[in-house]
């Protein structure tokens, strides 16, 4: 049997998602409990990847067991089993074709920025915090620039591995809530740091050290260095992601929880 998991978790006191020798992850942190409940070794396949830090609330992953179990024992069983900062959303039974990853048609990530002054305590985990006003007039002008099928090299960390840096943006808006600033992007895939090397260069724009045009001039020169400093980990949230729906993948309400829900297409 093929099962589809949503997972939503905290990424503060873990180092990513993905299992790694001698560190705490989300995923050694799931299999540990679909193992127990399975009563065999679990490997479980994830639609993304998440860095050390980066929170996840319509996070999907996929395994395969020949344990005869009711649903309810991948949902209330395992978040018996597992850590608080980490929860199961759904479970639901596959097609063998279904994959978390490849499957995907689309991804969609919010960063959300603490814009005030002095920084607060309970959220502090969950949001990045930024003492200067940030203009988000100006960096909404900015993402029209980004918005569609482009080589985002200047926005791709070095290291990243991807084989070609083209993707396609489908949404990218900045809006306020309060003292919250909010960014909302939506693509096809995204390369490693790419919504966080995002962030660091609206933000500047939000700061008017650069004009909204300067965005553009970014995706054209397609030098990394020229780009603003990658923001911090603590904003990001993968909220959801998208697959036909032939697989009949549960929605979700989007996260964090407490902004509102924007409709994509």
């Amino acid at each position: 049997m093929r099962v589809a998991l949503g997972v939503e978790y905290n990424g503060a006191r873990y180092s990513g998602w993905q299992r790694q020798s001698h560190v705490n992850s989300v995923q050694q942190e799931v299999e540990k409990a679909l193992s127990r409940i399975c009563n065999h070794p679990v490997e479980v396949i994830c639609a993304g990847r998440t860095d050390a830090g980066v929170h996840g609330t319509g996070q999907v992953i996929h395994f395969e067991t020949q344990a005869d179990r009711d649903m309810v024992a991948f949902t209330l069983g395992m978040n018996t089993l597992m850590p608080k900062d980490i929860a199961i959303r759904f479970a639901q039974p596959v097609a063998d074709d279904f994959h978390a990853r490849f499957s995907a048609t689309a991804r969609r990530y919010r960063y959300v920025i603490y814009n005030s002054p002095l920084r607060g305590a309970v959220l502090n985990e969950g949001v990045t915090h930024f003492h200067h006003h940030l203009d988000e007039t100006k960096m909404q002008e900015a993402c029209q620039y980004l918005i569609g099928k482009h080589d985002f090299t200047s926005f791709r960390a070095i290291h990243c591995q991807a084989n070609t840096p083209t993707r396609t943006i489908h949404h990218l808006s900045v809006q306020r809530q309060g003292t919250y600033v909010i960014i909302d992007i939506k693509a096809n895939a995204f390369l490693h740091h790419m919504v966080r090397n995002i962030t660091g260069s609206l933000m500047d724009v939000g700061l008017h050290k650069q004009q909204p045009i300067w965005i553009k001039e970014l995706l054209d020169c397609k030098e990394r260095a020229k780009a603003s400093a990658t923001a911090k980990a603590a904003g990001l949230y993968l909220v959801d992601v998208d697959y036909p729906e032939q697989f009949n993948i549960p929605q979700t309400p989007l996260g964090p929880l407490f902004l509102p829900d924007i409709d994509v297409i």
